[in-house]
């Protein structure tokens, strides 16, 4: 174990909820004895999944295996719910597992939730020494760091001010700079980084990043921020229901595994999708939305997307009057819905064109290697230039990016940290049918 900074075996953790007791004295020792035993519970059903739980008992984990060596940088993601913070609590000595064994080599400096570890009637100051003991470090120890980590979080104005009056934003900048220059060789960060500002985010990632590389430290990192666990990490572990689901030492392998966690049990049906949306829209007197299509190597697209594949999209109108500067168009934005790129289907006109009556079909072309393996929304429509959109807030769909095989992260990588527009021309071409 002389390179292992952590080591978990058969590790499980099992809350009850609503009662604290078997109805026995009796069946509560034997459960007891059997947990701490590692045997099965004799009050158990035979035949039973002692993980599947009941109405009275809940495994936020279950039977979980790792080993993490020093100076990695974990990543450890799932939905809510998943036994994320459960995991890092148990690691952090806050709360004991059910099962299993925890072997940790070194000092843990922990930062879960905002205000963890502080006492509100002391000062910054004192609660830096306070934190400084609790690891075992001398009093000359921590006054030696005391002017860094006050510089580093920026709060030297109110470090002699008791920490009950400090905004949540003050806290999380203390607590980290304290977790981050106190000697620890593992340092657990939960996603209460959330709570700073995006400048001490970069700031407090680029320490994380410093402290693996630099001094060896080991970092667990739990956030729903991909763009920040990619950034950061170097391995992921993904947990669901309490089960590890992947372990990878790739972060970009185990983020395409959290991205298309529940691709199986999420399929879309486009056409169908499309076809509702269209019969939805509202009555225009100038353009009628008749249908969008989608292809890939010259197949219509069902229900995923593939990566490292042109994306050929295919918009059916109807112009009904003379009218100029009517554009069929696509949004393309993240999961937060914020826009990466839009594109008009006159893209290569200088003025602004006019539109006979009649049928039009414009196709575009979204090349190989620009959409990354996640999870996007297109929304279509058709709009008048700087007047009115004619359908409204148009049609909106998702496309999942699916990794099957064609995925270059020397081109495309995870697309979850794209904020605001990219300059990207798309090459259009539009025919009238009759």
């Amino acid at each position: 174990m002389s390179d292992i900074a952590v080591r978990v075996e058969h590790l499980s953790k099992m809350y009850r909820l609503g009662v604290i007791n078997s109805g026995t004295l009796r069946k509560d020792i034997q459960t007891w004895i059997a947990l701490k035993m590692g045997k099965e519970d004799p009050n158990s059903k035979i035949g039973e999944d002692k993980y599947s739980g009941d109405k009275d008992h809940f495994w936020a984990l279950k039977d979980i295996s790792f080993d993490i060596k020093k100076g990695d940088r974990v990543g450890v993601i799932g939905k809510n719910g998943a036994g994320k913070s459960t995991l890092l609590k148990i690691l952090s000595r806050i709360t004991a597992p059910t099962e299993g064994v925890v072997k940790v080599k070194g000092k843990i400096a922990s930062l879960l939730e905002v205000g963890t570890g502080f006492h509100g009637e002391l000062t910054g100051r004192e609660n830096v020494y306070l934190n400084g003991a609790i690891l075992g470090m001398k009093k000359r120890q921590i006054t030696k760091k005391m002017d860094s980590i006050i510089e580093f979080c920026g709060i030297e104005h109110h470090i002699d001010t008791p920490v009950k009056r400090y905004s949540s934003g003050m806290y999380v900048r203390l607590a980290f700079a304290v977790a981050a220059h106190l000697d620890s060789d593992i340092l657990i960060a939960d996603e209460v980084l959330a709570v700073g500002d995006a400048e001490f985010q970069k700031k407090a990632l680029g320490k994380m990043e410093d402290l693996s590389t630099g001094e060896g430290r080991t970092v667990f990192f739990v956030s729903h921020n991909m763009g920040m666990v990619r950034q950061l990490c170097t391995s992921g572990i993904v947990l669901q229901n309490g089960r590890i689901i992947s372990h990878c030492n790739n972060i970009y392998d185990a983020i395409t595994t959290y991205a298309h966690e529940d691709d199986d049990k999420n399929e879309l049906d486009y056409k169908e999708l499309i076809k509702q949306s269209i019969s939805s829209l509202p009555i225009d007197e100038s353009a009628k939305l008749l249908d969008i299509k989608l292809y890939q190597e010259n197949t219509e697209i069902k229900t995923k997307v593939s990566n490292g594949i042109p994306l050929d999209i295919e918009i059916k109108y109807k112009v009904l009057k003379m009218e100029s500067g009517l554009r069929a168009y696509f949004d393309l934005c993240d999961q937060s819905g914020d826009l990466i790129f839009q594109s008009f289907h006159d893209e290569d006109n200088t003025g602004i064109p006019t539109m006979k009556p009649g049928t039009y079909i414009s196709k575009v072309k979204i090349p190989k290697n620009i959409l990354g393996n996640t999870t996007y929304y297109l929304t279509f429509g058709i709009t008048i230039f700087n007047v009115r959109s004619c359908v409204g807030e148009g049609i909106r769909i998702p496309i999942v990016v699916k990794n099957t095989g064609n995925y270059n992260l020397a081109y495309s990588s995870f697309a979850n940290m794209c904020r605001g527009k990219l300059g990207i021309a798309l090459k259009w071409e539009t025919q009238q049918q009759f």
